[in-house]
């Protein structure tokens, strides 16, 4: 396994030894909250002098980090700021756990007015289902759509072409689950 594949992972089970959220991390380290979710999902490979600040907020140097055997505690139960923020553009995305873990994504996700999920449809595999806690979400799924408010649910299978957006004037809530996860 090559060093950029090791950092997220290893970086993820420090944090969760230290019982920080990403966010908390984050503050103490002076970088974006998003840098700490971007390089535990390997989505990005941090530069030394980001890992090293991750690190020194951590109170870890950075021969102890690749040489240390860090375990994840099993993890059943999370607080609102533990959840990891894998957002991407005006829609928040917040997931509950890791996706590595679970065959299941749990997400909470949060539309502000006007926003979606993008003009392009999406299409993957898998099945998806949502419940929607508050606001006006309209979901659009192989040409049908309809507008469903709070207590109104949806489910279908992911490979039909689907988006979402917020036709309401105040932020929407969604409680939405993925499997197999996509994000």
């Amino acid at each position: 396994m090559d060093e950029e594949n090791i950092i997220g992972p290893r970086l993820r089970a420090l944090r969760d030894r230290l019982g920080l959220s990403q966010r908390a991390l984050a503050r103490k380290a002076g970088v974006p909250s998003s840098t700490v979710s971007l390089v535990e999902s390997g989505r990005t490979s941090p530069s030394v002098g980001s890992l090293k600040r991750l690190l020194d907020a951590a109170g870890i140097s950075l021969g102890d980090f690749f040489s240390s055997e860090f375990e994840s505690p099993t993890k059943y139960f999370y607080r609102h700021d533990e959840l990891t923020d894998i957002s991407r553009g005006e829609v928040s995305y917040r997931q509950l756990g890791s996706s590595q873990d679970s065959s299941l994504q749990i997400l909470y996700e949060t539309y502000q007015p006007g926003s979606d999920s993008g003009r392009v449809m999406l299409s993957h595999e898998g099945e998806e289902g949502g419940l929607i806690i508050s606001g006006r979400l309209e979901v659009t799924v192989d040409g049908q759509s309809r507008v469903l408010k709070a207590g109104d649910g949806y489910l279908f299978p992911s490979l039909l072409p689907h988006r979402f957006r917020n036709v309401g004037d105040t932020p929407c809530v969604v409680i939405s689950a993925c499997t197999p996860p996509t994000f």
